[in-house]
């Protein structure tokens, strides 16, 4: 009986010291698969953040920030100060009775206002306005005066047709 307990238990280990040299070497092996896989992954996302960063780049090559050349324009002043005062002029003529005159389109509907703008350069500014149905773009050429006075002028609109009848 004694000799049968002990092979029981000979054998019992034997089966613990299988499963767990199983479960260890599996472990292991998931987790250096794991890691693989999240070092592909972060190389992947590391490729893209470059990419995004790179057209970002490229997409804000034509704003007053980055051109130094506007920059330069307007030594000695600060420019997002300047910025700021271009922001406010143009979302002031939104709350005018017929809309924000810089449209150079009449009230069809609803008065037409400015929703978003960007600030080329030293000189020009590109917006879209809307009526709530009809959309479209505008090209204003802005001024500053000696007193710190912006002035607007529009220099080109466009409609887009495709939201006139809608």
């Amino acid at each position: 009986m004694k000799k049968n307990l002990y092979l029981y238990l000979f054998i019992f280990s034997l089966l613990i010291n299988v499963f767990t040299y199983m479960y260890f070497s599996n472990k292991q092996k998931f987790e250096d698969e794991r890691i693989a896989t999240m070092e592909t992954r972060a190389k992947s996302l590391k490729d893209s953040l470059s990419a995004e960063t790179l057209k970002a780049e490229k997409a804000n090559h034509f704003s007053l920030e980055d051109n130094y050349n506007a920059t330069q324009y307007f030594e000695g002043k600060d420019v997002n100060e300047i910025a700021i005062k271009v922001r406010d002029g143009i979302y002031a003529q939104n709350v005018q009775p017929g809309g924000n005159p810089l449209v150079g389109y009449p009230q069809m509907g609803n008065p037409f206002v400015i929703n978003n703008f960007k600030i080329l350069n030293n000189r020009w500014v590109i917006a879209d306005f809307s009526n709530g149905t009809i959309q479209g773009e505008v090209i204003l050429k802005y001024f500053l005066d000696d007193d710190g006075k912006v002035s607007y002028e529009t220099a080109e609109t466009l409609l887009h047709a495709n939201t006139i009848n809608n």
